[in-house]
């Protein structure tokens, strides 16, 4: 890597919420006092994941989290480290050798509860310490807490898996967000004129409790309102199916299959259910419809 100034943020910062943002902000505000490039670091895999051998599902994947830092807090680059390699680096040679000279850091920003290096001995105490042996700037940040609650990723993941959407964004200081490439479908939302994209949760993501949601939807066109169902299609499908998220874009008529788009989730309309018919479904789905247009409405963003 070049010998560019860098200011960076270290975690893994899943989802990108408040606590992340505190961190983020800071780094924002060194870089511009060093004129340095603002930048933060994370792991390509979950670090619990890794260490405890059992499956941690996320709430956002490494491009989602750099696509946060970027447009909510001026993050300029994100550094995507292997996580095995830096579980097996001894922690003095991660500050030094890793951050020091070959990223060209000048300045770091951990969190209160970030260990690093081999056997996690590294802790914000011995890298502040060390910073100061080696002449960079350190500033460590304590938790932050919403309500009385520290904002933690894994709160926020018991959130978004009951469906409690808003609630999960006050955390998040922003949306949820879920993005990927439209897949084909059975086009059954065509037939209910309601056609819908197809976007399967990406692998170790975790999807929003089933239900149907006011969204918001990022095309290259710009940002449509939506009616979103996340869930199996109990009408339509009497096989246990992948949990796909389904968003029928409002008053937009286009071919988006093998596009990217991202899934801003609002809030939940009503869970998932199996309907009678396919009419019964469509009057359900015209309402979700009338709810969301409303929804924006309400809040000036229509």
């Amino acid at each position: 890597m070049d010998k560019q100034r860098r200011v960076i943020a270290l975690g893994f910062f899943d989802g990108v919420h408040l606590g992340h943002g505190a961190l983020l902000r800071r780094v924002a505000q060194r870089a511009k006092e060093l004129d340095a490039l603002p930048c933060a670091f994370t792991f390509d895999r979950s670090p619990a994941a890794a260490l405890t051998g059992r499956a941690v599902p996320l709430l956002t994947g490494v491009d989602d989290r750099a696509q946060l830092m970027e447009a909510l807090y001026g993050i300029r680059e994100v550094v995507v480290a292997p996580f095995q390699r830096m579980r097996q680096m001894d922690w003095q040679d991660f500050v030094g050798q890793y951050l020091q000279e070959e990223l060209g850091a000048v300045h770091v920003v951990a969190g209160h509860d970030f260990h690093f290096g081999y056997k996690g001995e590294g802790n914000p105490r011995r890298l502040a310490d060390k910073c100061v042996q080696l002449g960079m700037g350190c500033d460590v940040i304590p938790r932050v807490e919403l309500d009385g609650v520290t904002i933690s990723s894994t709160h926020i993941r018991t959130l978004v898996e009951a469906g409690e959407l808003e609630q999960a964004a006050r955390f998040l200081g922003h949306p949820h967000i879920l993005s990927g490439a439209v897949v084909h479908g059975n086009e059954i939302g065509r037939t209910l004129g309601s056609p819908t994209a197809n976007l399967p949760v990406p692998q170790g993501v975790i999807a929003p409790g089933f239900g149907v949601y006011a969204t918001r939807v990022h095309l290259p066109d710009g940002t449509h309102p939506a009616v979103t169902n996340v869930g199996v299609r109990p009408t339509v499908s009497s096989q246990g199916r992948a949990v796909i998220v389904e968003p029928w874009i409002l008053d937009y008529h286009g071919d988006l299959y093998g596009q990217n788009i991202r899934v801003e989730f609002h809030t939940r309309l009503r869970p998932e259910m199996k309907f009678p018919d396919l009419q019964a479904l469509r009057r359900a789905i015209l309402d979700n419809a009338a709810q969301t247009r409303a929804y924006f409405a309400a809040k000036g963003d229509l």
